[in-house]
């Protein structure tokens, strides 16, 4: 697969280099600059990431980086068993655990939330850090919400980093969680509080909440650009294509 002509190799963390040492040189640099690859098209194109990263296996699967790089790889193409035996090698290669909560979740992938749900309660996650116990904690209410336990998935969310108003890098994944938990079980007014504290906290964008608040608000989004966006013959007003509708839901997305 070609490799971009800006990609030299050594845009790949430290650690990532130290393991490919063990190789020779060529092949260490074919394999960082699969990596840097898969790294940089992951978002926003799983598949040829997923590609990348099959190259990368191909040339190195020793590495443990290239095994979780492949199970990354493959989780966001919904390949989930794949990348459940993926982070399964790395963590035996490198003995770490800060890959259960992921493991965790392709369980759920597979239709196994009974399984991810045993694992939230497995001594390996008192060994995560903080950003993986919350991370393990989300996994843990998506089981329940999978399972039929909507009730269950809003207390599992309820938690101190929940109440914390510090901001952290999943503050905002957290509060957004735990919004659409409410709005599940019918707490809308609360969902729509919590909905609000998650954009607060989303500076880069990673959830929809303001989407998901336009939708609580009745606020329905209009393409100016779209002839068909007016067949009604209603105006879409000067406020930038944004109009009222407390009696339908935002054509938003998610």
């Amino acid at each position: 697969m070609p490799i971009d002509e800006d990609v030299t190799g050594a845009e790949i963390d430290k650690e990532v280099r130290q393991e490919l040492m063990s190789l020779p040189k060529t092949l260490a640099e074919d394999v960082a600059k699969n990596l840097v690859m898969v790294a940089r098209l992951l978002d926003d194109d799983p598949q040829a990431a997923y590609g990348y990263a099959k190259v990368a296996l191909r040339l190195a699967s020793r590495v443990p980086s290239v095994r979780e790089a492949t199970g990354f790889a493959a989780y966001a193409v919904e390949k989930y068993a794949e990348a459940l035996a993926e982070f399964r090698a790395a963590r035996r290669m490198t003995g770490l655990q800060h890959l259960w909560p992921v493991m965790a979740d392709c369980e759920r992938g597979m239709g196994r939330p009974e399984k991810a749900l045993a694992m939230a309660g497995e001594p390996e996650v008192q060994k995560l850090d903080k950003a993986g116990q919350v991370e393990m904690r989300l996994v843990a209410a998506g089981a329940r919400r999978d399972m039929g336990q909507a009730e269950a998935a809003v207390v599992t969310l309820q938690s101190p980093e929940l109440a914390s108003n510090a901001q952290q890098p999943w503050t905002a994944r957290l509060r957004y969680a735990y919004a659409d938990a409410l709005l599940e079980v019918g707490r809308e007014d609360e969902a729509r509080e919590w909905f609000a504290k998650a954009l607060e906290a989303d500076q880069s964008g990673v959830t929809d909440a303001s989407d998901r608040l336009a939708e609580l608000d009745g606020v329905e989004f209009i393409d100016a650009l779209d002839p068909e966006a007016e067949e009604d013959g209603t105006p879409s007003g000067d406020d930038g294509g944004a109009q009222s509708s407390r009696g339908g839901a935002a054509d938003a997305g998610e």
